[in-house]
């Protein structure tokens, strides 16, 4: 059974984002949920974010 989950993001918090995304200090997995975040607030289907994002579908899900 599909899910449908929205994200709004609103301007202020996708430039903290995609600062955390930008950081090469940032841990791998800050990076990830920050890229996770951006891409589900595009309304991208899950298999899509996971592949952009370099995680599992279930990785998505979670975050």
């Amino acid at each position: 059974m599909a899910q449908t989950v929205s994200v709004i993001v609103g301007s202020e918090d996708r430039a903290h984002l995609a600062a955390i995304i930008g950081d090469r200090n940032r841990p791998l997995k800050h990076v990830q949920r920050a890229n996770i975040i951006l891409l589900s607030a595009e309304r991208l289907p899950v298999l899509e974010v996971a592949r952009r994002a370099g995680v599992s579908r279930p990785g998505v899900w979670r975050w």
